[in-house]
């Protein structure tokens, strides 16, 4: 691939609006297995997939089983799947990225068919170059696997690249490999929390983004 420069986006709460459908799932999930886990604390943990999500929110000591929460999860997420809705401007984002010879990358942590729904949602895959699922990666965020993931099949070089994302994991994810991080409240998660976690800029949605793309770090690797 001759494509070296790429921003790489995460989907769940960026670029689809779901992070507090996931939330009250989970919270359904578990309050069905006896575990009252407050709401605000599992959007905290939002971001993060099913093998760290669980010793975030119950700790090491459970005793659960993982495998019929993370399922339970699932079935009751995958309800509202006929009701996602792509958070403003996320297809004109991608596009605009496309436009500016950009590799325009999905570092999706989500299921195969999850995600399937997902670009269905946001409706670009005429400019999206490669697309990672949770099969690509051998932990989820914060760990960096799926960003490594998305570098590889997509053939972009991490020092020309940039992340977005919409959770402190995110960016913490993309710390590790020394990619800058775009930060989006969308998610929930406010633009001072995401600096504090070291993104090197916010914005309130793929909207605000693209309106200041030509001013962002993005431009940087267009220019």
């Amino acid at each position: 691939m001759t494509t070296t420069r790429g921003v790489l986006f995460d989907v769940d709460g960026t670029l689809v609006d779901t992070t507090y459908l996931h939330a009250v799932a989970w919270w359904e999930a578990l309050r069905r297995h006896d575990h009252d886990v407050p709401m605000a604390k599992i959007h905290r943990a939002i971001g993060m997939g099913s093998d760290k999500i669980l010793d975030q929110l119950l700790g090491d000591g459970r005793d659960t089983d993982d495998e019929w929460l993370s399922t339970a999860h699932d079935v009751l997420y995958g309800a509202w799947w006929e009701r996602l809705r792509p958070l403003p401007g996320a297809a004109d984002l991608l596009r605009a990225c496309a436009d500016r010879g950009l590799a325009v990358v999905l570092a999706s942590s989500a299921k195969g068919a999850e995600l399937t729904k997902l670009r269905e949602v946001i409706d670009a895959d005429d400019v999206i170059t490669a697309a990672t699922s949770s099969a690509d990666a051998e932990e989820s965020k914060p760990a960096p696997d799926i960003l490594e993931a998305a570098l590889d099949q997509s053939g972009v070089d991490p020092r020309q690249s940039v992340f977005v994302g919409d959770a402190v994991w995110d960016v913490k994810a993309a710390a590790k490999l020394d990619i800058p991080c775009i930060g989006l409240a969308c998610g929930g998660t406010s633009a001072e929390e995401l600096t504090a976690a070291g993104a090197v800029e916010t914005y309130d949605d793929p909207a605000a983004l693209l309106a200041a793309l030509d001013r962002s770090a993005i431009t940087k690797l267009s220019g």
